[in-house]
């Protein structure tokens, strides 16, 4: 293996590591044990899908206990308001414009963060364990400008850590970190399993049934995420003579899921946000809308399908250019058999992609929820299970492997070009 990409693997795994440690560093002034057993008695609602997508750190309150995903909601703000405000997309598209784009994105992911860590202090303030012990064991006024202060240098750390490893590794900095999450849940989730087997609170047949459906939605996960449909392009016979010692690719890959991962993400920020600030509150009505968002609700899933749906369609339209790609196209000569170059082409692959987004939508949709639906409500598994940790997990994987094999491919051309061949 090349010593280059050996390093950017070792950097990323690094830098994991520091993400795994500052898990289990506590927010100053709490019981943790009160708020663990909190948390595993709400294992199957809001709060066991933000546990997990933290990677565990919020049933200990750790500095990072709020996750990536004040960053995630503050970015989705700036595309949505990108798409609405053409000066901001604008600024987006421009070298220089970027990185007030990206600082805003920043701002706001404190801001956020903030409100967040508010929330869940006074929501604290209440709790108590089996014995009356409290949560907060210090002065609450005081604990709130503490909690505040550690979870924003935790998620600001998160931040970073997701940055480093996009530039300097392997990968997408922030879904690794929600991979990373995810992924470490798997060994408790396997043990519980099997203590409910040994206890008898869940039937074999049951947990045989659960492998089935974990791996068949992870088959249907690979076969989507690989699967494009692939546009031909004939090129001008200037262009290939001109070309000849060079590759030309005859077709453009139009991939199924062209917004990827985002989409279950967004969701999954969007409908949590929400249930964290709720957690505070107890007012009964408050507490009604808090409950309607249950991970186990027919409401929160089908809030979770439409959202889906809806990213997937945003999230194409920003990733995949028709307009880009026609013009680019009739500068290298190239056009599509049967349609005219420029206009027609743009309009051509804007109608197929939207056919195309339209089969992906609706598959991330149906991935995210049909698990819910056929394990928790039809077997009735007395624990939250949703397709989405399953998509998210396969599809950074599946993403990370083709970076590595890219890598490993660009180091292959250029030791040939190195020597002379």
């Amino acid at each position: 293996m090349n010593k280059t990409l050996t390093n950017k693997i070792l950097i990323t795994l690094g830098f994991l590591f520091i993400y795994r440690v500052l898990a289990y560093v506590p927010v100053p002034g709490v019981n943790t044990e009160v708020i663990k057993d909190f948390f595993t008695s709400n294992a199957n609602n809001a709060l066991g899908l933000f546990n997990m997508f933290s990677g565990n750190a919020a049933e200990r309150l750790s500095i990072i206990s709020l996750g990536i995903m004040p960053y995630i909601t503050a970015s989705i703000i700036m595309e949505l308001l990108a798409a609405t405000f053409p000066n901001l997309g604008k600024m987006k598209k421009e070298r220089d414009g970027m990185q007030k784009y990206m600082q805003i994105i920043r701002y706001a992911t404190i801001v956020i963060t903030i409100i967040q860590a508010i929330g869940v202090s006074i929501g604290l303030q209440s709790l108590t364990g089996r014995g009356g012990e409290q949560a907060v064991m210090i002065d609450m006024e005081l604990f709130i400008a503490i909690s505040c202060a550690s979870m924003l240098t935790g998620t600001m750390l998160l931040m970073w850590i997701g940055e480093q490893i996009t530039q300097r590794g392997i990968g997408n900095g922030i879904s690794l970190i929600i991979f990373a999450g995810i992924v470490s849940g798997i060994l408790p989730a396997i043990f519980g399993t099997i203590d409910l087997v040994n206890t008898g609170e869940m039937n074999f047949l049951v947990v045989l049934a659960i492998a089935a459906i974990i791996l068949a939605t992870v088959g249907v996960v690979i076969y989507v995420e690989l699967g494009e449909r692939r546009v031909p392009i004939s090129y001008s016979r200037k262009t290939v003579m001109e070309n000849q010692n060079k590759r030309i690719m005859n077709y453009i890959p139009v991939k199924v899921n062209l917004s990827g991962v985002i989409p279950p993400i967004f969701a999954s920020a969007i409908l949590m946000f929400p249930s964290t600030i709720l957690q505070a509150s107890t007012n009964e009505y408050i507490q009604m809308i808090n409950d309607f968002l249950n991970p186990n609700s027919y409401v929160f899933n089908l809030l979770t399908f439409l959202f889906i749906v809806f990213f997937a369609y945003f999230y194409a339209s920003i990733v995949f250019n028709a307009k880009d790609i026609s013009e680019n196209l009739k500068r290298q000569g190239g056009f599509i058999p049967g349609v005219r170059p420029g206009e027609s082409t743009a309009e051509y692959l804007n109608e197929l992609a939207s056919r195309i987004t339209f089969s992906g939508a609706i598959y991330l949709g149906l991935i995210s929820t049909l698990p819910w639906l056929l394990l928790v409500k039809f077997m009735g598994v007395p624990f939250y299970f949703g397709g989405t940790s399953v998509l998210i997990v396969v599809s950074v994987a599946l993403d990370t492997m083709r970076r590595i094999e890219a890598q490993i491919y660009m180091n292959k051309y250029q030791t040939l070009s190195a020597v002379g061949l």
